[in-house]
């Protein structure tokens, strides 16, 4: 039966990269495969680098910031949720926040969120694009600076 775990594993793989703890977990619900059939298909697809937590931990910080528009502690947080180390969610997250400018995503997001208002940002919708991009997990004062730089530029300071 260890390889039927083992086909199961790597079908699932084959349609999305999975942490180590995210295929377990899968493998485990399907109620066939006993601990030890999982436990040998996890080491057998870890050594084929089929299963690969850091390179899962990057494809999730890739995805998160250039699709979601994540901030660097909203990334963490998705990487770990997926049952990844803090060491590999911390080195993924500082690899792909060294290619983002996070002014840019800040404003992109912005943009989105502006897109059918015209005229001044007031107060009430000030805050409630600082508390919008504090949960995407923006950075307090990177956010606070393109708040007020988008309000001066558009008669409200």
């Amino acid at each position: 039966m260890t390889d039927r775990a083992y086909l199961d594993g790597l079908r699932l793989l084959a349609r999305r990269e999975l942490s180590t703890a995210q295929l377990r977990d899968r493998l485990t619900r399907r109620a066939v495969h006993t601990e030890e059939d999982i436990d040998a298909a996890v080491e057998r697809l870890t050594a084929e680098r089929a299963l690969d937590d850091a390179r899962t931990a990057a494809a999730i910080a890739r995805t998160a910031t250039a699709i979601r528009r994540l901030g660097p502690r909203r990334v963490r947080r998705a990487i770990q949720a997926a049952g990844i180390s803090e060491d590999l969610s911390e080195t993924a997250v500082r690899s792909v926040f060294e290619d983002v400018d996070r002014e840019a995503l800040i404003e992109a997001t912005l943009d989105r969120r502006l897109a059918s208002q015209e005229g001044p940002i007031d107060d009430r919708t000030a805050a409630r694009l600082y508390r919008h991009l504090l949960s995407q997990g923006h950075d307090a004062d990177l956010v606070a600076r393109a708040i007020r730089a988008r309000r001066q530029r558009h008669g409200r300071g």
